[in-house]
């Protein structure tokens, strides 16, 4: 039985499982089909996602990537501040939040990973107790175990279940991301009105990363005239980045709530099984801490006599659903309230709004990358 695992998809969920294959001295392959990608974007991490890249081995090199993020900050539209959260003093030294380039992480978990890189398109994947994958321009190939990191427009979902589980946000259907020159914001920072949210995260002391949506669902504007509309009256740190923005990125706001993750030698991770709105910033959180279980669970079975691969995927939905499934609930309970009236939403939000914190990541602090013996 050949024990080479595919990983398709080569961003962050795809890399990040490659590497812990490759610690585990698992034989992989990454199909990659490239195209399109918004890598001149960042990315916030939270202080599971800082965990789970040190666990993975780039701790060393990501403390040298951007700015730790240590504190939060949301606002009314009107700049006043509704409540604000350490972070350094909830994550600790060692999982201090970071927002960095998405281009630089991407290069951290790049950077010394030997293996090889087929730049083909997977149209279909047949798993069984040999895992068939057809490329595009009719080429085949059998693998050991297929991992699908192809996100929200997953091609091997389909090789998994027959409902593609996608499905718009409750909080918008859409946001633009950008990149900024830095207006003199020192920490995460959110402004929310009735029309809509807007994020600015310092990258560095020069460049913010932004990010703004509606809050109500539906539709929001597709032209940047939108966020000149929605947010020309916030304060002036919003409205001067609005006059300098660098790189504008319009895209739709999917989730995915898959009913199954996994069919014989074939797993979904990321994105492809569990994306979700990025109230939470668990994304790519998620999708490294995906990586690490499945590849101790494969490295577990592959001491075996004969390997156990044939149950991996059904002991890995076991071992991550409860904590997706925390994140998903969560991220729709924030969704509804941030959809509230102004006049009520925000006199709550002080109330509510560190518990919330509290209460969504502290059951993220610990990860247990280890199967149970």
């Amino acid at each position: 039985m050949d024990n080479s695992v595919l990983v398709v998809g080569g961003g962050i969920a795809g890399l990040a499982a490659a590497r812990a294959l490759r610690e585990r001295d698992i034989p992989v392959e990454v199909a990659e089909r490239g195209g399109a990608r918004s890598d001149g974007l960042a990315i916030n991490l939270p202080g599971n996602a800082i965990t789970a890249l040190t666990a993975l081995g780039v701790g060393d090199g990501l403390r040298r990537l951007g700015r730790p993020t240590g504190r939060r900050e949301y606002r009314s539209a009107r700049g006043r501040l509704l409540f604000a959260v350490d972070e350094d003093a909830f994550w600790g030294s060692d999982a201090r939040p970071r927002c960095v380039r998405r281009s630089d992480l991407l290069a951290l978990l790049t950077g010394g990973l030997d293996v090889a890189v087929r730049r083909a398109t997977v149209r279909e994947v047949r798993p069984s107790s040999r895992t068939e994958v057809l490329f595009e321009g009719g080429e085949r190939a059998d693998y050991g175990f297929v991992v699908g990191a192809d996100g929200v427009r997953s091609v091997v979902r389909a090789a998994v279940t027959d409902q593609s589980g996608v499905r718009s946000s409750l909080l918008s259907a859409a946001s633009w991301r950008f990149m900024a020159p830095n207006p003199g914001v020192d920490c995460w920072t959110v402004w929310s009105g009735a029309g809509g949210a807007f994020l600015l995260i310092p990258v560095d002391d020069h460049e913010v990363y932004g990010y703004a949506s509606g809050v109500r669902g539906g539709a929001i504007g597709g032209s940047p005239e939108w966020l000149r509309e929605t947010f020309g009256g916030y304060p002036s740190p919003v409205r001067s980045v609005l006059e300098s923005i660098t790189e504008l990125y319009h895209s739709p706001i999917e989730e995915v709530r898959a009913l199954r993750w996994s069919s014989g030698r074939c797993v979904l991770i990321g994105d492809a099984a569990h994306a979700t709105a990025p109230i939470w910033a668990q994304g790519a959180a998620l999708a490294v801490e995906d990586a690490l279980v499945l590849a101790a669970l494969l490295a577990g079975d592959a001491r075996e006599p004969g390997g156990g691969w044939d149950t991996v995927g059904a002991r890995f939905e076991q071992r991550r659903r409860g904590r997706v499934t925390h994140v998903q609930e969560a991220t729709d309970r924030f969704s509804r309230a941030a959809g509230l009236p102004t006049w009520l939403r925000n006199p709550l939000l002080p109330v509510i709004g560190p518990r919330v914190y509290r209460e969504t990541y502290s059951a993220l602090r610990t990860l247990d990358i280890h199967p149970p013996r």
